[in-house]
């Protein structure tokens, strides 16, 4: 199978052992530079360069350029302008990579790896997993623009913002209670992150919020969420706890199921309005079986939802334009294969990420990755070495993902201190393994 590539920086290429040396030119360089003074760019022609370097290369450069380089790489508007040119002109200059905790022991580590690597490694050469400690065991509520919101699950009300691509995080926030209908996104509008939660407090009560991160952080409590958990009197199941954050549309996004019918839909909180809504999903087969629950992604910056047809083969459809049913789209039918599926499991194909040339990175229901070649049918699985994750209790990624919940962010250079917030880089540290 071809799996396509992402663009090299200069770390893939050191990294895959190439060296080019060259020593044309070197005594005409050399002339140059000692008998006239090298030529003197023009401030907006160095931030045009620097803005086409990706976000982790700029992060290495950061601490051995010069002062005047140094501040312009750490100001908030390089890093805004930084992450618009990803997003509309160069998606390689944000390295997509996917984080992890456990859900069923409380490690306080959190796991992450390369997805370019996941894609570019041959199967004898594994992708690493880098580890992060904290001081304490946090959840991942979501992710958006490089950032991502940690919850403090032993404390149960605070939580923070991290970016593993830059180290800063954001001093912990009182969040005032434990979570479950949660998500984490931006209001491009006014220009705000946004943290949006169903609260339940001592007293049994519970009540819809979100709080917006900045310099007076502050909470807003707004209509209630139109479902509740456990709820056996609603007609629709809401699939999934933590909704996914649409960049550009200022939404996080639940899919719901019918308990009456076959029928699905996707219901939206929208953080500019802090308003509700609902619309439909693409229509799957009545004969699917309830039990297994469809899931929905995010692939290429669009919705994607993924349906159990047949008991045959998984139905992945995408959405085009935000908001919009008919612009839902059958984008691929991948046959089950025994290695995938789980006769247990309530769960289809999650799908993570999908390169350009139709290489499609998903989550089956037996906890393996996989990479689908969408034009040719292959499959192939990948090998990823999480053997010093420090959860110790879990089986390797490369055999199953066991009770790990994975969230795909994009590298950048966004920080809390950018909105307003203090940032230190004590909070989560590269984790070493006890020998």
């Amino acid at each position: 199978m071809t799996r396509g590539s992402i663009p090299d920086d200069d770390d893939t290429v050191a990294r895959k052992g190439k060296v080019v040396t060259t020593t044309e030119g070197w005594p005409e360089l050399l002339r140059c530079t000692t008998t006239k003074p090298p030529p003197i760019l023009p401030g907006e022609l160095i931030e045009e360069i620097l803005l086409r370097i990706p976000a982790s290369s700029l992060v290495r450069l950061r601490n051995s350029v010069c002062s005047s380089w140094r501040t312009l790489i750490s100001s908030s508007q390089f890093a805004k302008d930084h992450l618009r040119r990803s997003m509309a002109v160069d998606p390689a200059l944000t390295h997509p990579c996917i984080a992890y905790y456990s859900s069923s022991y409380s490690y306080t580590t959190i796991g992450t790896f390369s997805v370019r690597y996941v894609f570019e490694n041959p199967p004898h050469e594994p992708t690493k997993v880098v580890p992060y400690e904290g001081r304490c065991y946090r959840s991942i509520i979501g992710s958006c623009h490089g950032l991502l919101c940690l919850h403090d699950e032993e404390l149960e009300d605070r939580a923070i913002l991290w970016n593993p691509c830059t180290g800063f995080t954001s001093p912990p926030l009182e969040i005032g209670g434990i979570f479950y209908y949660c998500g984490f996104g931006y209001d491009h509008v006014n220009d705000k992150y946004k943290l949006f939660g169903i609260v339940n407090k001592k007293s049994g009560e519970s009540v819809t919020r979100i709080f917006t991160f900045g310099p007076k952080s502050k909470w807003r409590t707004i209509q209630d969420f139109p479902y509740r958990l456990h709820d056996s009197d609603s007609k629709d199941c809401v699939v999934g706890l933590v909704g996914l954050f649409v960049s550009g549309t200022g939404t996080l996004n639940w899919l719901l199921r019918s308990r009456l019918s076959s029928s699905v839909a996707v219901l939206s909180v929208d953080l500019v309005k802090e308003t509700y809504s609902q619309f439909s999903a693409p229509s799957r087969d009545s004969d699917d079986k309830e039990f297994v629950l469809p899931r929905l992604g995010i692939l290429r910056g669009c919705l994607a939802v993924c349906y159990e047809t047949k008991k045959t083969h998984w139905t992945f459809w995408l959405m085009k334009e935000y908001g919009v049913p008919q612009s839902w789209t059958k984008l691929a039918i991948i046959p089950h294969h025994p290695l995938l599926v789980n006769p247990v499991s309530c769960y289809v194909l999650l799908p993570m990420y999908m390169l350009t040339n139709d290489v499609l990175l998903a989550k089956s229901p037996s906890g393996k990755f996989v990479l689908c070649n969408l034009n040719d049918g292959s499959i192939e699985f990948p090998n990823i070495d999480s053997s010093g994750d420090g959860m110790t209790k879990h089986r390797p990624l490369s055999r199953g993902s066991g009770s790990r919940i994975f969230h795909v962010y994009h590298e950048s250079l966004v920080s809390p201190s950018h909105f307003g917030l203090p940032s230190c880089s004590s909070e989560m540290r590269l984790f070493k393994p006890t020998l």
